[in-house]
């Protein structure tokens, strides 16, 4: 009999598979329903859930997931607080500031390398250049304690603006934040694309600070900002090891496939409500995020500590000694999705 024949990759993926523990290399019963939170899914924030979910990825990793729709990440979180969902699709800072209140939380994949995010101002209703002479201020938010608002409040601050002089307004996500600025609800908005270029390729706003691109994050928060993620009680980590595997699968894959996605793939993959009515628009703005979307899933070496100095700037009060920044992340899931897909 001739011996048997194995690649050298093949052997090192064998190696790397066989070196992990048990609960990594565990497999999810078929149809495992996981509840997933998020705060705005319709956003490109969340386009690798959306790709995911629309393509069957979770489905492939043997899950029936089921995505809750929240205005706001802050309302996402409150759901896995409250026990309506199992993880939660959000911005990595909420891991952050969750744990001091012992809230012990854990992204499992980055989706997004910067937050995505920008604050625009109304050009017809804050005709004033001097942020720190605007009295009365009224800031759009997704929801109140959201990243949107921490972004928003970080760069204000900073500006010298007494947070205690604005007021944040929740106006959900899409549609609703758009009506909120064109009827003078608000004077300005911190939201995350489409929204944000709709809004510019219309004049209708000016931008105070934007974090869509990797050059623009890094000038606001001195290094790589982690964006959105999925993360998960550190119970459900514990309690799930397969279905979290699975979950790290599924967006590992749908990041590899949206490396090479052309438009008209995404537009066949993006439900159209999604695409507020201007499918241009939306491809312009995935145009203008799309360097910042992760390739792998991986935390960055210098991510966390960036997150830590950002809300310890925002919050005196804040102590970063009491933040574990180990306990806030792992790319153990990330790895094995790797070596699963061939990244």
């Amino acid at each position: 009999m001739p011996p048997l024949s194995i690649s050298r990759r093949r052997f090192g993926q064998w190696c790397a598979l066989s070196a992990m523990p048990a609960w990594a290399r565990a497999q999810p019963r078929a149809g495992e329903r996981v509840r997933i939170a998020v705060g705005g899914q319709s956003v490109l924030y969340y386009l690798p859930l959306t790709v995911a979910q629309e393509l069957g990825f979770f489905r492939d990793e043997g899950l029936d997931v089921q995505v809750q729709d929240h205005p706001g990440g802050a309302l996402a979180l409150r759901a896995v607080h409250e026990g309506e969902a199992d993880v939660c699709c959000g911005a990595y800072d909420h891991v952050i500031r969750q744990q001091p209140q012992g809230a012990v939380l854990r992204s499992l994949v980055l989706l997004g390398r910067t937050p995505q995010l920008a604050l625009a101002a109304s050009v017809r209703n804050w005709p004033v250049r001097s942020v720190a002479g605007f009295k009365g201020l009224r800031v759009g938010v997704t929801a109140p304690g959201s990243s949107t608002q921490f972004l928003a409040s970080l760069w204000l601050n900073q500006s010298g603006v007494p947070l205690d002089q604005v007021t944040f307004v929740g106006t959900g996500t899409a549609a609703s934040a758009l009506a909120a600025l064109r009827q003078g609800r608000v004077h300005a908005l911190c939201h995350a694309d489409p929204v944000l270029t709709m809004l510019e390729q219309r004049g209708e706003v000016r931008l105070l600070a934007d974090t869509r691109t990797l050059k623009g994050s890094a000038e606001i928060f001195g290094g790589s900002m982690p964006g959105a993620c999925l993360y998960a009680p550190q119970a459900f980590v514990q309690r799930q090891p397969a279905q979290v595997q699975a979950l790290a699968n599924a967006l590992v894959h749908a990041l590899k496939w949206l490396q090479t996605a052309s438009p008209a793939d995404l537009v066949r993959v993006v439900p159209q409500p999604f695409l507020l009515g201007d499918r241009s628009a939306y491809l312009a703005a995935f145009h203008k995020v799309r360097e910042t979307l992760s390739p792998d899933g991986l935390m960055p070496d210098d991510g966390p500590a960036t997150a830590l100095r950002a809300v310890a700037r925002l919050q005196p009060e804040f102590s970063p000694t009491r933040v574990d920044l180990h306990k806030t992340f792992s790319n153990d899931w990330v790895r094995k999705a790797k070596l699963k897909f061939q990244i």
